[in-house]
């Protein structure tokens, strides 16, 4: 154990960023006004977020409600996800709208369609084929983390190959692809003037 003893955080002392406690009558004014500044600000911006939280969670159930009372207007009841679903106001001048988005994952037969891959363009090497080559190494590329874009894998899709390798390799990327979670948006949004056409109400606040 650590003999050292760490003093009482009081009105006297402020702990800075490396964690050290310092005196306050040694700490200038002005970085004593931006400190309050900036804790007051982050204070209102988590009242903010839990406020957003809470009108999100509330309209969700609101319009899980309403669903369910349309759905009995024709004797029958809606289970589980409600899904993708648009309210228009009766004027058509405000849209709600939900979508629920699957987040896609692979298993380890992505690898299987890789190594298939890899075959083709190693006997593509002499070929003329140059730019689909790089697509398909560029498509399985990994990020900083090690993750791969899943939007260029599934892109392969739309590349018109006929070959078995090839085929077998896309056989295995659709069988790969799991629906890890699935995530629940909504949207606001309002017409402008009298078109066909509809904005979005920013509740991003660095949208505003």
């Amino acid at each position: 154990m650590s003999d050292v003893v760490e003093q009482p955080i009081n009105t006297q002392y402020k702990r800075n960023a490396l964690g050290h406690l310092v005196p306050v009558e040694q700490i200038d004014e002005i970085d004593l006004i931006r400190d309050e500044l900036v804790d007051e600000i982050i204070k209102n911006s988590r009242h903010l977020q839990a406020a957003m939280r809470d009108f999100k969670d509330r309209t969700l159930t609101e319009i899980d409600a309403f669903i369910d009372l349309s759905a009995a207007e024709y004797d029958t009841q809606i289970g589980g996800a409600k899904g993708n679903v648009t309210l228009t106001s009766f004027d058509g001048k405000y849209r709600v709208q939900i979508k629920n988005q699957a987040n896609i994952a692979f298993d380890e037969r992505l690898q299987v369609a890789k190594q298939l891959i890899d075959e083709l363009i190693h006997e593509w090497a002499q070929g003329s084929r140059g730019e689909i080559r790089a697509l398909l190494e560029h498509a399985f590329q990994t990020d900083k983390e090690g993750n791969i874009n899943k939007g260029r894998v599934i892109s392969l899709f739309k590349l018109k190959i006929d070959d078995p390798k090839w085929l077998a390799a896309m056989d295995a990327i659709r069988d790969s692809m799991q629906a890890s979670h699935s995530k629940e948006y909504l949207g606001l949004y309002e017409r402008v003037g009298n078109e066909d056409k509809y904005v979005r109400i920013s509740l991003d606040i660095a949208g505003l």
